[in-house]
């Protein structure tokens, strides 16, 4: 379980400094996958207190975070990198189990979870 998620170097310093300016040193990272979007699935990030029995807890780079169970298999492999550029910075991520797409690049599905695609 412990390679789901892959979180790289630039993407822990960016969540660190998140946590910090948030104060939520004492948090996790929960990574998740939500019912949604374009697609069907969207992505989800965002710090919880909270452990769940359905969670693993995983840590990288000084980050510990936090998958349910039941995303495992849809993250699986999946890789959260924060880039830089001119216009900005942001998070991409980067699953291997991913078919297809919307164009924003947030909501996507999978060979075996399509979700509920909403209108964009």
């Amino acid at each position: 379980m412990s390679e789901v998620v892959i979180i790289t170097e630039a993407a822990a310093f960016q969540i660190k400094d998140m946590m910090k300016e948030h104060e939520e040193e004492n948090a996790y990272l929960r990574v998740g996958v939500n019912g949604g979007g374009c697609s069907g699935l969207s992505y989800g990030m965002g710090f919880d207190h909270e452990v769940k029995d359905s969670d693993a807890v995983l840590e990288q780079h000084g980050i510990k975070f936090l998958v349910s169970k039941a995303d495992a298999d849809i993250l699986n492999g999946t890789t959260i990198d924060f880039k830089q550029s001119l216009m900005g910075g942001g998070f991409t991520i980067d699953n291997p189990n991913a078919i297809a797409s919307c164009g924003c690049g947030s909501s996507f599905v999978t060979a075996t979870n399509k979700g509920k695609p909403e209108e964009c």
